[in-house]
């Protein structure tokens, strides 16, 4: 059915949006990080072929083969103002389909929810967006400047052949573009009946992914070894892992705290973690994490025989470092791991951290506002990164803004890159209505 048809026949955004988020979670972009997922280049058709029946023309852009982005741009009534940029990604982190209680990518609606990988991070926006824009565009409602629209590949494995890839090699893409808004922000957080905060992404920390590598004296398994790799990488890695990180309160970090100790009518110390996430609830998880520079361990690699021991033991260890702090966290890393162990980045990427001001700012408030009355946007930072890192080389201003009105009782965290993730219908519907007036307010 064409765009004409659905004018005719009256549906908007928000009839659609629920079924261009299952459809876009059927797709599996599943990014192992290695190329050895489908890619993005189904779902990138998609979005093209959605986009070209409201009048756009996209175009695909692919780095390597299988690995897909989607880029359009809609003209705005004053081309004279600068540009927005609207992006996300399109693929996904893995999942066992046998540890959920409906498949990972079926798209199915149960208990009010669309269910699946993506769902909320972040095929859940890239459906609103969609929703959006075609229903602006089938009823001529230009937008007051223009919008460029990117969905985009790789996000889950640093953007290098997605966000990454356009801003090296395609940034004529977004000319007089200054700010944007992407994932991971404009979710609800409840306080009381009349209250309920809505944290805005203004900052995100810096990454090191790290490999981690200790050579050792290869041997025979029976024989008394002093100079075992496994040994020395395991206590080193341990010590890492043990580590508590001192906390730093960034300006984002303590405005969110002082706006949400307002609301609680208390005031949240950031030196005493343990009762300041208590309050927290459900976003405790998202919070407590950028309190401090955090290094997980996540992987170990050693030996090729139960009686042979290896010369070489590696790790792989996932470093977040908070706005300004890159240097203090590599001094305790090297200061920790010790000097036996030889560290290097398999990826790294810089932190973000902007003012939360500006008319973008207020028309994110007034949108919010005017479909909930108890709403207020306030700032806070993510643990994790995004493909703002990229857009931030082009001068581009980044907001997390994905507006999400969701019931208190949901563990929103825990569905980024969790089990049974999945997002309420209701949820969906009330960011169509938010973006769609933000747009106008923007």
């Amino acid at each position: 059915m064409s765009a004409t048809d659905d004018t005719a026949r009256g549906v908007t955004g928000e009839d659609e949006v629920v079924d261009l988020c299952r459809e876009l979670i059927r797709f599996d972009t599943s990014n192992y990080g290695d190329h050895s997922g489908p890619g993005e280049r189904k779902a990138a058709e998609y979005v093209a072929e959605k986009l070209a029946e409201v009048g756009l023309e996209p175009q695909i852009y692919e780095s390597h083969p299988g690995r897909a982005s989607t880029v359009a741009r809609i003209e705005g009534t004053d081309p004279s103002r600068p540009a927005l940029l609207i992006h996300g990604h399109l693929d996904v982190v893995p999942a066992n389909a046998a540890d959920w209680t409906h498949g990972p990518f079926s798209g199915e609606v149960a208990d009010g929810c669309v269910w699946g990988r993506g769902a909320v991070d972040m095929k859940d926006m890239d459906a609103m967006t969609l929703a959006v824009v075609r229903d602006r565009l089938r009823s001529g409602r230009r937008p007051p400047r223009d919008i460029v629209l990117a969905f985009l590949a790789d996000e889950e494995a640093g953007g290098t052949y997605g966000a990454r890839h356009l801003v090296d090699h395609h940034p004529d893409l977004f000319e007089g573009v200054t700010e944007a808004i992407s994932e991971v922000g404009g979710f609800s957080f409840t306080v009381s009946e009349e209250r309920r905060l809505y944290l805005i992404q203004t900052a995100e920390k810096g990454m090191h992914w790290m490999k981690l590598t200790v050579a050792g004296t290869a041997g025979h398994g029976s024989m008394i070894h002093r100079d075992n790799a496994i040994t020395e990488l395991s206590e080193a890695v341990a010590r890492l892992g043990r580590h508590t990180f001192p906390v730093r309160v960034t300006k984002t970090t303590r405005a969110f705290l002082d706006e949400l100790g307002d609301a609680l009518g208390t005031q949240l110390d950031a030196e005493d973690m343990e009762s300041t996430l208590a309050r927290l609830g459900g976003i405790a998880k998202l919070i407590g994490a950028t309190l401090s520079n955090t290094a997980n361990p996540t992987q170990l690699g050693a030996g090729y025989k139960v009686n042979v021991i290896p010369g070489e033991a590696t790790a792989h260890v996932d470093g977040r470092f908070l706005p300004g702090h890159e240097e203090e966290f590599l001094t305790d890393l090297d200061r920790i791991l010790g000097p036996k162990v030889r560290r290097e980045d398999v990826h790294s990427d810089k932190a973000l951290e902007t003012s939360f001001d500006g008319p973008l700012v207020e028309a994110m408030q007034s949108a919010l506002l005017a479909e909930d009355p108890t709403a207020k946007a306030i700032p806070y930072m993510l643990s994790g990164g995004t493909d703002a890192k990229s857009f931030d080389d082009l001068g581009i201003r980044g907001f997390g803004f994905a507006p999400l009105k969701l019931p208190p009782e949901l563990d929103f965290a825990g569905m980024f890159h969790g089990v049974d993730e999945r997002v309420p219908v209701d949820g969906l519907r009330f960011g169509v209505r938010v973006l769609d007036r933000f747009i106008d307010a923007s």
